[in-house]
């Protein structure tokens, strides 16, 4: 698949936007323009809350842990908790779509976000606090596993364009709650409760561009008509109504998938040690904890023009393997420069971990590149992001562990270094230009 356009026939290479395109047949109008503008606004809205609730506990993690009395080890649970939730309620997003469609969904997993976030910080104990954390990382689950397909359905020839523009969102997110959570705290009366509850006002505001399209399930499968993408079975599948289905019972029988999986579970290990971690480690290392925190920013910060740039650049690539092998190295070079001198090259540390990843918006083009329909791709979205998340869960913990009892960086880091030579080979794997359908048989 070499770029955006290569599942379309010839004369789809200029596809219009849904309002300007006739009607299929008689049943089923064209889908309004604004209604297409306001799906690419609620995903750039959705995606910018994806994010925060992860990066604003990372940017105050020690004063949640003295807040709330949590040792080293409950600290690394913490930071186990979004890709547990992510993986157990990823799964229920492909069933949860089918009845109640994907923008409702999505909507619903902003609501969830918004309420999350506002009891949290009140919630007065350890446990309350993670299950309040849980509400929140739910609705992020779901909106994670159908963003894709979103992408794939609504828009299917520019698949590399509005995955740059989601990534580049949920890129400019994390950033921001990196960089301004520690100030907004001190703002509002040097209190972490405060400077984690104004992140509910955005998820909030995200809810409303879902609205329109909780009675309009079908208007997607409509978009994807006047693109001309569903008018017919890909080669070599069969009907439009049993492939998608042939292809959610045998996913597991693909190569491809366990690859994306699998290099989905490393780099999903990798960012979750980052966003939790990395303030803490520059904080031991001398670094004020505000600048630390900006210190998170840039890293995150970096990945707003890489994940809109990346993206396109892997659609038009016949193997993505080498851009995974690239961010690997960025990765294995900045662990080695925390080790050596975390406080005096901070800055290029912080770059280098940054591009290290964006690997997260290259395994999410590669989950729309790697199928030919927008039903297998929410099926491959759930299975890579489900299996990813299982695997990325004792990262973080194993990470707060170590760090605990060594009394210091330098096991964690080697760890982390480990652990990003198998996300190399497993990116060169998945990079390879294949289809989860062709490895199935369907």
């Amino acid at each position: 698949m070499a770029d955006d356009t290569s599942t379309l026939s010839p004369d789809r290479s200029t596809a219009t936007e849904p309002s300007r395109a006739e009607p299929t047949d008689g049943a089923q109008p064209a889908v309004p323009g604004w209604l297409t503008r306001l799906v690419v606004v609620g995903m750039v809205l959705a995606a910018l809350n994806l994010r925060p609730a992860i990066t604003s506990l990372g940017a105050l993690l020690e004063e949640v842990r003295d807040g709330l009395g949590m040792s080293g080890t409950v600290a690394g649970l913490l930071t186990s908790v979004p890709p547990l939730c992510f993986a157990v309620f990823g799964v229920a997003a492909p069933r949860l779509a089918r009845r109640w469609g994907a923008g409702a969904v999505v909507g619903a997993g902003m609501a969830a976000i918004a309420a999350g976030l506002l009891i949290r910080p009140f919630a007065g104990t350890t446990g309350g606090f993670l299950a309040a954390s849980a509400l929140a990382l739910a609705g992020i689950a779901v909106s994670n596993v159908l963003m894709p397909a979103i992408v794939k359905r609504w828009f299917p020839d520019r698949v590399g364009t509005m995955t740059g523009l989601y990534s580049m969102g949920l890129a400019l997110g994390t950033a921001l709650a990196a960089a301004v959570t520690v100030p907004v705290a001190g703002v509002l009366g040097d209190s972490w409760r405060m400077g984690l509850v104004v992140w509910a006002v955005p998820a909030l505001i995200a809810v409303l561009p879902w609205l329109p399209l909780v009675r309009d399930r079908d208007r997607g499968a409509a978009a994807a008509r006047a693109h001309g993408r569903d008018s017919a079975p890909a080669p070599g599948q069969g009907g439009a109504g049993d492939g998608p289905r042939a292809a959610g019972r045998s996913i597991v029988r693909s190569r491809t998938a366990w690859a994306l999986a699998c290099f989905f579970g490393l780099q999903a290990t990798a960012a979750y040690i980052t966003m939790g971690w990395m303030p803490q480690i520059f904080r031991d290392a001398g670094v004020p904890a505000a600048t630390s925190g900006v210190l998170l920013a840039v890293a995150m910060g970096l990945g707003v023009p890489l994940s809109f740039v990346l993206p396109r650049l892997a659609a038009r690539m016949r193997n993505q393997g080498l851009l995974a092998m690239g961010l690997g190295l960025c990765g294995l070079t900045g662990y080695a420069g925390l080790y050596l001198a975390p406080a005096a090259g901070a800055w290029g540390w912080a770059l280098l971990l940054g591009v290290s990843n964006c690997a997260f918006p290259l395994v999410l083009t590669l989950i729309g590149m790697r199928t030919r329909t927008g039903a297998a791709v929410v099926r491959l979205s759930a299975f890579a992001q489900s299996v990813g998340y299982l695997i990325s869960i004792p990262g973080p913990l194993l990470i707060g562990v170590l760090y605990q009892h060594s009394g210091g960086w330098g096991q964690p880091l080697a760890l982390m270094a480990c652990l990003m030579v198998p996300q190399i080979g497993l990116g060169l794997l998945a990079g390879r230009n294949r289809f989860v359908e062709d490895e199935i048989g369907v």
